[in-house]
């Protein structure tokens, strides 16, 4: 009968997952034919690893470098001037923007893994994926080759979202200064967040690649969080210690400190912890004695660790990251990212949660 198996012979694969395994098949040709031809140039830059290999951060312009008069024109006086005005100043070089200090510290990250694992291709790839006009390409270039900066993939959408691009490119973060795409993304089950400029300037470490995540609704669910929000701290507190040996779900950014965590211990085998390039920290609300014990279980669970804890227990945030200076902060509350700001920190936001029902209610 149709859909029956008869004698003992291996079941014949479904037509879908044949043509997956052929798809999967012919990108692997793919890549192997591109290797061939690149590894008969004679070149001194390290190339891009592929992207399944990668850790593939995916940044946009306006989240690169500082784009803010470009913006104003492009929001006053339409998509036709705003070119026009990048093409007669694309030899002006473009200032840093809130995510170009963490770019270069993940290229220096790059560097290293480079030295210890010279044909390893487990390493970040920064992509510039931005819904911008391909005319306006030259002016970034430029910008990126001025500063030294080793962004070889480029993904210039002409106004359209990028969100189908960031799938193909098999993103693991994804950084914007349009809050409405980084929403779109989250949607889409991509690590996303929004980037906001520090009101101080800063200096950050240059051998030191440090970043600092939120727990709730960023490395872990919203799930306690919503307990928080709707039945009251004492309540919160009570679902926390009978809940201690539950691990937390993950939330949105768990896969990035994964990669983090990932990254380190290739340090570690190479007897480099003590100078290992990447530093990550856990900057939270809660309180240590009262809701701590099942965010550090949870992350034991899950084979993570995290260089540096810090319970505040409702104390302000941005202190510690005055001290701490992150290239990122990741947090999924504005009054938190606001008032990292404030105090110089460059803060990302991550719109995922019941915090953001409150924020716009």
């Amino acid at each position: 009968a149709p859909g029956t198996m008869s004698g003992s012979g291996p079941e014949e694969p479904q037509p879908s997952q044949a043509s997956e395994e052929d798809r999967q098949q012919e990108a692997e040709q793919d890549w192997a034919a591109a290797k061939a031809f690149y590894d008969n140039l004679v070149t001194q830059r390290p190339r891009p690893p592929k992207p399944q290999n990668a850790i593939t951060v995916a940044v946009s312009s306006r989240a690169l470098f500082n784009l803010v008069e470009e913006q104003r024109i492009y929001e006053e006086q339409g998509v036709e001037k705003y070119v026009e005005y990048q093409q007669k100043n694309e030899n002006i070089i473009l200032k840093p923007g809130p995510a170009f200090y963490f770019v270069k510290a993940l290229e220096h990250v790059n560097t290293r893994l480079l030295e210890l694992y010279p044909d390893d291709e487990e390493r970040f790839d920064i992509v510039l994926m931005t819904n911008v006009h391909a005319q306006v390409g030259v002016r970034l270039i430029n910008s990126i080759n001025h500063y030294g900066l080793t962004i070889e993939r480029f993904c210039m959408t002409g106004g359209q979202s990028p969100i189908g691009y960031l799938t193909a490119y098999l993103t693991n973060l994804y950084l914007s200064a349009d809050s409405d795409k980084v929403q779109e993304a989250i949607e889409a089950g991509i690590a996303s967040a929004t980037m906001f400029t520090a009101n101080k300037d800063v200096v950050y470490s240059d051998t030191q690649l440090r970043v600092a995540f939120d727990g709730d609704a960023v490395i872990f669910s919203d799930e306690s969080e919503q307990i928080f929000k709707e039945q009251g701290l004492d309540r919160f507190f009570e679902h926390e210690q009978l809940n201690e040996n539950k691990p937390l779900a993950q939330g949105p950014l768990k896969g990035f400190l994964e990669d983090l965590g990932k990254l380190q211990k290739k340090f570690y085998a190479k007897n480099e912890r003590l100078n290992c390039p990447i530093r990550t920290y856990l900057v939270t609300a809660r309180s240590a004695a009262s809701s701590g014990a099942r965010v550090l279980k949870t992350l034991r669970s899950w084979g993570l660790e995290i260089d540096e804890a810090l319970f505040l227990a409702g104390a302000p945030k941005g202190p510690i990251l005055v001290k701490i200076r992150p290239h990122i902060f990741f947090d999924d509350q504005m009054f938190h990212i606001e008032g990292a700001q404030k105090l110089g920190a460059i803060a990302a936001h991550v719109p995922y949660g019941i915090a953001q029902k409150y924020q716009k209610s």
